[in-house]
């Protein structure tokens, strides 16, 4: 494996990793993460895996460190959940355990490509960065269906057709893959949220940080695993529904930080690229290019749905 040369390692801030899960369903795919996390070519100072409120999971772990360890490597801990809630709380707890410049956070179903943090960690030698995401690139269980756009990719927390496709600002990162300057995430008081704890944070830096840059880097790639249940018509559906009218709830309660300028430019952006993309399917003989375009007009019309019911929501709770 070639390193980056020691000089250059030394001008990178220090940085840990994060590992946050909650079931024994995905063991094998926690082991392959820490794995990814003590095989990086920019060592990270410690990995945490933080075990959120499954007691026997954490035993479990715990009770699997020496092997984990074995080798040698950076430092691991495996602690709980500390606070009530779920992702964010448990971000927050492993957060807590670092002393790092950087936190970098990785999902305990997605393994890291060897060169991940370093690359995630090398836009942080500019002080105005304070957040940097990566690439959460797919694994299936099962073939992908034909039926599936690529702009919907966001749907199983994967990138997503519409990213940057080299270094750039964007406005929200994606949670499998993303870190975060240990000092900025202070001052925005850690998450507050559990089931868009990447969305908030994002707007939240931005609030407080409004000459800061939050970056998407599409060559801090982890391979996140996409089981058989997540490919499916109704899991689409709903989570396009889902995921929408929760995040009216959380644009709701930022109140100033709240903004749908991304999700408009999004659609937009994923419309027109669909139907370009529909047009060269159909000149190659895909018919399941309109198939696709069809999904992504439904998927965004549902998504619309979702989020008008939340809008709703906040009306009747205030």
């Amino acid at each position: 494996m070639t390193k980056t040369p020691l000089s250059n390692q030394d001008q990178l801030p220090t940085a840990s990793v994060v590992i946050c899960a909650y079931t024994e369903d995905r063991w094998t795919m926690l082991e392959a993460a820490i794995a990814s996390a003590q095989l990086q070519t920019y060592a990270p100072q410690a990995i945490v895996v933080v075990i959120d409120h499954n007691p026997s999971l954490f035993a479990r772990a715990r009770a699997a460190v020496p092997e984990w360890t074995s080798a040698g490597g950076p430092p691991l801990t495996v602690v709980e959940n500390a606070f009530d809630g779920h992702l964010g709380s448990a971000r927050n707890t492993g957060v807590a355990q670092c002393g790092s410049d950087v936190v970098a956070f990785l999902d305990d179903d997605a393994a890291a490509d060897p060169t991940w943090l370093e690359t995630i960690v090398g836009p942080y030698v500019d002080a105005s960065v304070h957040a940097v995401g990566g690439a959460p690139l797919p694994v299936y269980e099962t073939k992908r269906p034909r039926w599936l756009p690529e702009q919907m990719n966001w749907v199983f927390g994967c990138a997503y057709d519409g990213l940057p496709t080299v270094l750039a600002p964007t406005t929200r990162l994606i949670g499998a893959s993303m870190s975060v300057r240990r000092s900025s995430l202070a001052a925005i008081d850690g998450f507050h949220s559990d089931d868009h704890d990447d969305m908030v944070m994002c707007h939240q830096l931005a609030m407080t940080f409004p000459d800061g840059a939050v970056l998407f880097e599409p060559r801090a790639v982890v391979r996140h695993n996409v089981v058989a249940a997540r490919v499916t018509w109704s899991y689409f559906w709903n989570r396009c529904f889902k995921v929408n009218r929760s995040k009216a709830r959380e644009l709701h309660r930022l109140g100033n930080a709240g903004d749908t300028t991304e999700d408009r430019s999004f659609v937009l952006g994923a419309i027109g690229r669909g139907l370009s993309g529909a047009g060269r399917d159909l000149t190659h003989g895909d018919l399941f290019g309109i198939v696709r375009f069809s999904v992504l007009l439904i998927g965004i019309g549902t998504a619309a749905v979702g989020f008008a019911v939340g809008q709703l929501d906040n009306r009747r709770a205030s």
